[in-house]
């Protein structure tokens, strides 16, 4: 661990950009997905069943196969086949029903049931209506005695595919409306009953009830998944916007203190200036001292706005380096402190290499100074957190044009005390982004093919040099963040 450019490490980093270290990372994560297993066709159709649908989407319109959003339109047609002929031939043979009278009414009782896919509701109206016409029909069949009535067999079979239909469309409030409806109905035509028949009103009440409840249960299970889906969505993003603005009033409290010095030193010079330079002229004096009460003025209003930031309900950070009282006033670290930054890494028990380019420091504006400083300072947090023990390797190079700074880790040591899986607190990453993004760099980060991890971030040396965003980040990385 020497502030000594190492050779080797300089033309290995030479010789691999940083901005394309992902390629291999790219590659495993294309892998790793193409290697998921894909849920089977029931697990498809049970999430699909369960998945309510809006009020113009037909049955399973959110099934991921074209198969899947026809089976709807399938087995309802597959029932009105099966229904037509056979109501017609019951309603002919066994009720002693006029042939023409009987083909009507089977339509009339079945072809309706293929709305019920998209407009289950429309059906059930016109299957109501041709139920109860066809049940005063009957009355005046030749052979309507020791059958049933008002509900034929057939009809209460259509009726409870209805139900299956209304039940994972529509509302609570509508279902117990057709329920209700459907009992106060039968018990109307039950004074009506011709004698000698089996009275279905019962029978269709209790069934529908029974496949109403089953099945509006079921959309009410959807209902409640698709809301705690939305909640999980807007609370992830909230907590991913509430971090952002955490790390960027750090930042810009740490800038502060950067320009701040700046600022300071220009209103020093400014007033001493009549004093260093004697029998400068009158005009040249006022103009110095209208520099030194522009730059006063910019100094209180930064530590105005500094005031705000630093409040105690978001001061300091999560706990890093310049938060709380005091490290809010302490010089703000940049690349000639990284020497002091590895060697308390390896004291608590963490194997790392520094390799340091000489001059980095004295070449690094002010806020690529202290960007590389932080960025070194959260990937070696990650390590400790993540790879206890692993051997780690700090690089720092600069050229004419930016900043180079590369931190990789091998896995983690076999005896290491892994923290639980958890979702992490997103500011390592977060906070890299953000000061890329401010100095116009890249960013490149994710997993090695051996198990270890990689950071590898460009910082341009002059403004508008670099990338502005940081395009290249690997967004499969937050779990180490």
């Amino acid at each position: 661990m020497s502030d000594k450019p190492r050779e080797r490490t300089g033309s290995r980093l030479g010789s691999r950009p940083a901005g394309r270290p992902g390629g291999r990372t790219r590659e495993g994560a294309s892998a790793r997905a193409a290697g998921a297993r894909e849920p089977g066709a029931l697990a498809q159709l049970a999430a699909a069943l369960r998945t309510p649908a809006g009020a113009a989407q037909p049955l399973f319109a959110q099934a991921p196969k074209a198969w899947q959003r026809a089976l709807p339109y399938l087995l309802v047609a597959t029932v009105v086949v099966s229904l037509l002929p056979t109501t017609i031939a019951v309603l002919t043979n066994d009720y002693g029903m006029d042939g023409g009278w009987a083909g009507a009414l089977g339509v009339a009782q079945t072809v309706p049931l293929l709305l019920a896919v998209t407009r289950p509701l429309q059906a059930w109206l016109l299957v109501l209506v041709a139920d109860t016409f066809g049940a005063v029909l009957l009355t005046q069949a030749d052979k309507v005695a020791g059958h049933s009535w008002p509900w034929t067999p057939m009809a209460v079979i259509g009726y409870l595919v209805l139900m299956a239909c209304l039940g994972l469309r529509e509302s609570v409030r509508t279902l117990v409306g057709v329920w209700l409806v459907t009992g106060a109905l039968g018990a109307v035509l039950g004074f009506f009953q011709p004698a000698d028949t089996m009275n279905t009103a019962a029978l269709l009440f209790v069934l529908g009830g029974v496949v109403l409840a089953l099945t509006g249960a079921l959309r009410g299970l959807g209902d409640a998944r698709q809301r705690i889906a939305e909640q999980e969505s807007i609370s992830e993003a909230e907590r991913s916007r509430r971090t952002l603005l955490e790390e960027r009033a750090r930042i810009a409290r740490e800038l502060h203190d950067v320009v701040a010095h700046h600022m300071s030193v220009i209103t020093v010079q400014a007033d001493s200036a009549p004093y260093r330079l004697p029998g400068m002229p009158e005009p040249v004096q006022e103009e110095f001292a209208a520099i030194a009460a522009s730059a006063r003025e910019s100094l209180g209003e930064m530590r105005r706005l500094l005031t705000v930031l630093r409040a105690p309900d978001g001061a300091g950070g999560a706990g890093g380096p310049g938060g709380g009282a005091d490290g809010g006033r302490a010089p703000q670290p940049g690349i000639g402190r990284l020497q002091q930054l590895v060697e308390a890494t390896v004291r608590a028990g963490q194997p790392v290499e520094l390799s340091l380019a000489a001059g980095a420091a004295r070449a690094a504006p002010p806020a690529v100074d202290l960007s590389a400083y932080r960025i070194v300072q959260e990937a070696l947090a990650n390590v400790v957190r993540h790879a206890p023990g692993a051997p780690t390797r700090v690089s720092v190079t600069v050229d004419d044009d930016e900043v180079l700074v590369l931190v990789v880790n091998g896995p983690a040591a076999r005896d290491a005390a892994l923290e639980p899986d958890g979702p992490g607190t997103g500011h390592g990453l977060v906070g890299m982004r953000e000061r890329v993004r401010l100095t116009g760099g890249t960013l490149d980060t994710g997993p090695l093919p051996d198990g270890g991890f990689r950071v590898a971030a460009r910082l341009p040396l002059h403004a508008g040099s670099g990338t502005a965003g940081t395009d290249g980040t690997d967004d499969t990385n937050e779990e180490r963040s």
